[in-house]
């Protein structure tokens, strides 16, 4: 336990865990993590944006197949970068059988953002992926593993195939993932992925990655253990329902006097960390933990330490819009932050914590006002087509599509795009496209690190004071 790190910090939205902050906390000898989710996309933008600093054409430099990183910064990277006001170049959507320059692209963005997080220092990254952003996994965990990353996170969803992705990549074979279909005649789809075929010659990798399973409960956690065989997992992340982003369903629900579904969380919903520490894994907890007192709690409970987001997604390292960052600080600063639970807006049906914030998805005029579109895929849904093919529908797109596809309109209700939100809210949107921001419940830290309601703190402030120390931490490497 003396050589785990006591803070994991949380894979955040689209590229709020940018390689700048994971770097960051990785350098102070805790694990940093990078968002998995739309790598692809942020990659392609920040090219045509110019790629700043030259960071992923630096990073691109050391892939070790440079027609393909030279193909991708070829289609992608503008000198001088696009301004703000002209459309991104369209990033091919997800799909079973994707194009090889998509597969190319997601390839090397995770190679890209993991080895730039890694560089310079010796320390730990973890790369956090979504089981329901699942058409991509093959090809983005080859990229990740290409460039070293030392352990994979994922939850939102029962991520088991994962050990069997990567012992098939070590082992150089092909690799499968398998894809539920809704439907009466296909009950899945298997995705196939023979790296030596792509790359023309067998590829090796630097290390065997760890995994970590994202859980919120003790029965998922032995489910995981029962069902994988041993030394698969290398522990797990238990978030509680405060946690930021997707959360676990609750095991009741009620419905407002507008009939709009309310999560509610009680006595069945809580975790058993002495039946935790049973399984004889390190474990680490999320959801309202960033405090030293609940970094202490959660060492006597037995855990290895805690898994915080927020704290980190409103450091000055984040890769967290600024202005809205500085928003939520002050509205957190002054205690007038309301995060609520909404159980409508994620396509994928789990709850979601959302940030009420004015000019975001969070509130209804700018809701009502946002013509629906499902221009990036990554949350759609497979479904058997009538022609017996595989389709794509996302109850978030516009409704009559969605019915025309075989989905029911109440699922439509209060669904939002959480791709396009997600990526304004990392500066990456498309024009016009409002961002909603996630946070987990608690920001009581803000009080602890901010002078004032103005101010602001880094990575090494928020480490230094969750672990309760009050001199300057020793970087790695």
């Amino acid at each position: 336990m003396a050589t785990l790190p006591k803070i994991i910090q949380g894979g955040m939205g689209v590229n709020i865990s940018g390689w700048p902050l994971a770097q960051a906390v990785s350098r102070l000898g805790q694990q940093g993590t990078i968002s998995g989710v739309a790598l692809e996309r942020i990659m392609a933008r920040i090219l045509q944006r110019g790629d700043p600093g030259g960071h992923i054409r630096r990073a691109l430099s050391s892939f070790p197949f440079q027609d393909i990183a030279d193909r991708v910064v070829s289609r992608y990277f503008v000198q001088g970068g696009i301004s703000k006001t002209v459309p991104f170049k369209k990033v091919p959507i997800f799909t079973v059988n994707m194009p090889r320059l998509l597969i190319e692209l997601i390839i090397c963005a995770s190679f890209a953002f993991v080895w730039l997080a890694k560089e310079g220092h010796s320390n730990e990254i973890s790369i956090n992926y979504m089981e329901k952003v699942a058409m991509p996994h093959l090809y983005a965990i080859t990229g990740a593993m290409l460039a070293g990353v030392d352990c994979i996170t994922m939850g939102a969803g029962i991520p088991l195939q994962i050990p069997a992705v990567i012992n098939a990549l070590l082992e150089g074979k092909s690799v499968e993932y398998r894809l539920p279909v809704s439907g009466t005649n296909i009950a899945g789809y298997t995705m196939k992925f023979n790296p030596e075929n792509f790359f023309g010659r067998q590829i090796s990798f630097p290390k065997r990655p760890k995994f970590l399973p994202i859980v919120a409960s003790n029965l998922l956690a032995k489910f995981f253990k029962k069902k994988l065989p041993e030394g698969s997992i290398s522990g797990f992340v238990i978030e509680e329902p405060t946690a930021g982003g997707h959360n676990a369903p609750p095991r009741k629900i009620i419905r407002d006097k507008s009939g709009i579904p309310l999560p509610i969380y009680g006595a069945k919903d809580i975790v058993d960390y002495e039946e935790i520490a049973r399984l004889g894994l390190p474990f680490w907890i999320g959801g309202s933990h960033a405090s030293p007192k609940k970094l202490r709690w959660a060492l006597d409970a037995g855990a290895a330490g805690i898994q915080a987001g927020s704290i980190f997604a409103l450091s000055e390292e984040s890769g967290m819009d600024p202005v809205i960052r500085k928003r939520i600080r002050q509205l957190g600063f002054d205690g007038n932050l309301h995060v609520k639970t909404d159980m409508r807006i994620s396509p994928t049906g789990f709850p979601f914590k959302v940030v009420c914030l004015k000019g975001t998805l969070s509130n209804s005029i700018i809701y009502n006002g946002r013509v629906r579109i499902c221009n990036h895929g990554a949350l759609t849904e497979l479904y058997e087509r009538p022609d017996g093919n595989v389709g794509y529908r996302c109850p978030a797109e516009i409704e009559q599509q969605f019915v025309m596809k075989g989905g029911k309109i109440d699922e439509t209700l209060g669904r939002g795009c959480l791709c396009s939100g997600l990526l304004s809210t990392a500066g990456y949107g498309d024009h016009g496209e409002p961002p909603i921001v996630t946070l987990g419940d608690d920001v009581s830290f803000l009080r602890k690190l901010m002078k004032d309601r103005s101010s602001s703190y880094t990575v090494e402030d928020a480490i230094n004071w969750l672990l309760d120390c009050h001199r300057p931490l020793i970087q790695h490497g």
